[in-house]
């Protein structure tokens, strides 16, 4: 009975604390330029089942880490907002609510919007 116990709480902590793995990762040149973020480096896009992580390098430390979820985006650990939140404060409220993620689910990741002077590019390696 006792060993039946331990069995059960160990296969519960493996699986528990086991993270999602990709179903795509690519090393990538990252070009992220807004009012409040420019960004230009190399970075890491790894598409999952529900969001996207964009992480972006400068001297081999973590510069930008955005998980972009469909209504929400997080940054880094730390900090996560509404998409529509997000796209108001460092985007255009213009954007749809998805825009972020919509963009960044697309095999060819260019955008460019002169008029908020906001481009985006992911050139895969």
């Amino acid at each position: 009975m006792f060993r039946n116990i331990v069995i059960i709480c160990l296969l519960f902590i493996f699986t528990a604390c086991s993270s999602k793995k990709p179903i795509y990762t690519n090393s990538s040149i990252v070009l992220f330029k807004a009012p409040q973020f420019k960004f230009y480096d190399k970075g890491f896009i790894s598409k999952y089942n529900d969001h996207i992580h964009l992480q972006i390098f400068q001297v081999g430390q973590i510069a930008l880490d955005l998980k972009v979820y469909k209504d929400e985006v997080c940054l880094s650990k730390i900090e996560c907002l509404s998409s529509k939140q997000f796209n108001k404060e460092y985007l255009s409220s213009s954007y749809s609510d998805s825009f972020l993620y919509n963009l960044l689910s697309q095999e060819k990741i260019y955008f460019k919007d002169k008029k908020n002077n906001i481009l985006i590019k992911v050139k895969n390696n």
